[in-house]
């Protein structure tokens, strides 16, 4: 995607309307596409901008196109570590396929998805882990979420990564000393410190990793979906726990036939709560349609949200739901809805087979809070996750931690055998720590990673 030379362009604000719209310039004749075009109102040459925003008319053909301000940021003091050029324009796009149309007839290109960042990575402003934060601060969807994008900008899990490297260079050339010189007389160089060391970076790395499902909650969020047989009043707690009547509730079984989905905020976790059919043997035509969907909208959640009417026995369709749920694999919190009348459900059998059991009545909203704790627990597992630390948040950085840390375990299973061997481990450590940087990362994974933003960014 990255030619040497070019300047590339691209509006930066999303598609419609809206009080103010960018259009983005990156390279060496970001300035030059901009001259002629755009006239200062004090009559000042658009050479001389640096680092300021300047108040004049967009041109072309002599006509006025619209009124703009355009900011200018000289390399490498820039996003991109090139001349950047912003031109804010009315938020329409009139104005901004205006202004973008004529930047394009000086010979600058079309920015492909992600090219400015792309661009901020390959002049070495920022590195791999610092451009994926980007668009996770774009799409975050909670404070938390947005927390800990920010931290992985700041570069916490760059520091964390780089502190690991920095430590297994200094004990490869130890190692290779060991292989280039191992008839010399030389001090022992596999010494019991060096294995302290090469165990402190081990137990390091294993600590990171284990914040990737915390970093993939925070991320992309957790599936939970609330299921049962007809008329134990899902919609009733989809509705309560989104504090919104989004799904129609009736006396009728059978109402819900399709998925409904919605996101909440559960202890800074974004939470896909699905709304799905009773599940039950029927002969309706669209209800079967709806109940096997909700079975598959099953197997694709994080978390289940058994729904029981307590005020009625159990009944074998329940029972019949819950070992499906159990074979699932899923965990399952057990809610006893309807807790505002009196109480029939015996439990006592299946309560330890559920990971929490909790009481609620979605008419009056009691027990939501409890149940929305419990959730929270099962999905951080118990451990205390601070968002503003460095985290493992993408399947691939996770990948990598992997074969790295295997590649430590085989090196230490190799002390007593050869450095030679130490030393091609420790290589392959060090290179998949390098991926998540991006220091080594394959050029098809860049090109996944910076197709996958949007255009303008």
């Amino acid at each position: 995607m990255h030619q040497d030379g070019d300047t590339i362009a691209a509006i930066s604000t999303p598609p419609g309307e809206g009080g103010i719209g960018i259009v983005r310039l990156s390279g060496p004749t970001a300035l030059a596409s901009t001259t002629p075009y755009f006239v200062s109102a004090t009559q000042r040459d658009i050479a001389s901008f640096d680092r300021q925003v300047y108040f004049g008319d967009w041109m072309h053909e002599g006509e006025v196109v619209d009124e703009v301000l355009v900011h200018v940021m000289r390399g490498p003091h820039s996003y991109t570590a090139e001349d950047v050029v912003e031109i804010n324009c009315h938020g329409g796009q009139g104005p901004l396929n205006a202004v973008l149309a004529s930047v394009l007839e000086q010979g600058v290109r079309l920015a492909g998805p992600g090219e400015f960042t792309q661009r901020a990575f390959m002049n070495g402003r920022i590195d791999l882990v610092q451009a994926e934060a980007v668009m996770d601060r774009i799409q975050a969807v909670t404070r938390a979420g947005l927390k800990a994008a920010s931290a992985a900008a700041r570069g916490q899990l760059s520091k964390t990564i780089h502190v690991f490297r920095e430590e297994l260079i200094l004990a490869k050339a130890q190692i290779e000393a060991a292989v280039d010189f191992p008839d010399d007389d030389l001090p022992e160089l596999i010494t019991p410190a060096l294995k302290e060391s090469i165990q402190r970076v081990l137990e390091g790395m294993r600590a990171l990793y284990e914040t990737a499902e915390a970093g993939r909650l925070y991320r992309e969020g957790a599936s939970v979906v609330i299921a049962g047989r007809p008329n134990v009043g899902k919609s009733s707690l989809f509705n309560a726990l989104l504090r919104d009547a989004r799904a129609i509730v009736t006396h009728h079984a059978g109402t819900t036939r399709d998925v409904l989905e919605e996101i909440i905020t559960i202890e800074g976790i974004p939470v896909r709560l699905k709304d799905v059919a009773g599940i039950r043997d029927t002969e309706d035509e669209v209800e079967k349609i709806g109940v096997d969907l909700a079975r598959t909208t099953v197997s694709e959640a994080d978390v289940a949200f058994w729904v029981v009417d307590s005020s009625d026995s159990l009944h074998e369709e329940d029972l019949s739901i819950f070992q499906d749920l159990k074979e699932s694999g899923l965990p399952i919190i057990l809610v006893l809805n309807k807790a505002d009348l009196p109480q029939q459900a015996d439990i006592a059998s299946i309560q330890d087979e559920v990971v929490s059991v909790q009481t609620v009545s979605a008419l009056n909203n009691s027990g939501l809070s409890d149940l929305e704790r419990a959730l929270a627990q099962v999905l951080k597992k118990d451990k205390d996750i601070v968002s503003d630390q460095g985290m493992i948040t993408r399947v691939h950085q996770k990948d990598s931690l992997r074969r790295g840390i295997e590649s430590i375990i085989r090196l230490q299973s190799n002390y007593d055998e050869s450095p030679e061997f130490m030393s091609i481990d420790m290589d392959d450590a060090l290179s998949a720590l390098g991926e998540i940087t991006g220091e080594t990362t394959p050029d098809e994974v860049l090109g996944h990673i910076f197709n996958s933003f949007c255009i303008g960014k």
